[in-house]
C-alpha cells in the first residue's frame, strides 16, 4: 500500500475544483492499494510569505513543519490544480516551497483544469518546480479543458469512460513509479 497526498490547490467552495477534486477522490478511493492524505490547501495551515516569517524566511514554522511532516510521510503525490494566467495557484506556490528536502525521489501526478488548455499550462510550470526539488513528474496527466462543461448537474463527469480510463491509468503508473523509488530510497539514501 502506499502512502499518497492529494494536494487539493485554489478550490473554492461549491466550484469547478470542487467537481473535479470530488470525482478524483472518489476514483483514487476505489483503489486497495492507496492510503489518502488529503490536503487541500484551503483548510491547510501554511506559513507566511517568506519576507513575512517571523523566523527570518526558513520556513521553520509550525506551519512548514506540518507540511513537511506530511510530505515527508508520503510515497508520492497527487496535485489537483486549476490555472490561473497560465499558471497555478499561489496557495500551491507557497506550499510547495515551504518544503525541500522531503519531496526529493518520489513521484507526483496531475489532474488539472480551467479554460481551453484544461489546466495544461500549469502542470508545465509545476513540472520545472518539482525537477528542482528531485520529484518525479509522471507524463500522464488528467485535464478538464472548459471544466464547467465537463461535468453534469449532479457533479458526474459527462462521459466518464475517457476520465475514468486517464484517472485509472495516471494511477497505476504512480503505484509503479512509487513502489520504485520507496525501494530505491531504502536500499540507498537518496543524495542531492
Amino acid at each position: 500500500m502506499l502512502d499518497i497526498v492529494v494536494i487539493i490547490a485554489g478550490a473554492r467552495e461549491g466550484g469547478s475544483g470542487a467537481m473535479v477534486s470530488r470525482w478524483f477522490l472518489g476514483q483514487a478511493r476505489r483503489r486497495a492499494d492507496l492510503r489518502l492524505d488529503v490536503m487541500d490547501l484551503v483548510r491547510t495551515p501554511l506559513p507566511p510569505i517568506p519576507s513575512a516569517r517571523s523566523d527570518g524566511g526558513t520556513g521553520a514554522g509550525v506551519e512548514a513543519r506540518g507540511l513537511a511532516a506530511r510530505i515527508g510521510a508520503a510515497d508520492g503525490f497527487v496535485v489537483i490544480t486549476p490555472e490561473h494566467n497560465h499558471g497555478y495557484p499561489a496557495d500551491l506556490k507557497l506550499a510547495i516551497d515551504a518544503v525541500r528536502h522531503e519531496w526529493a525521489a518520489k513521484p507526483a501526478a496531475f489532474v488539472s483544469y480551467g479554460g481551453r488548455s484544461g489546466g495544461l499550462r500549469a502542470v508545465e510550470q509545476l513540472r520545472l518546480v518539482f525537477a528542482e526539488l528531485h520529484v518525479v513528474s509522471l507524463r500522464d496527466t488528467v485535464g478538464f479543458h472548459l471544466v464547467a462543461e465537463r461535468f453534469d448537474e449532479a457533479g458526474e463527469p459527462v462521459e466518464p469512460d475517457g476520465v475514468n480510463g486517464a484517472a485509472k491509468l495516471m494511477l497505476d503508473q504512480l503505484i509503479w513509479w512509487g513502489i520504485t523509488l520507496r525501494e530505491g530510497r531504502a536500499a540507498r539514501p537518496y543524495t542531492r
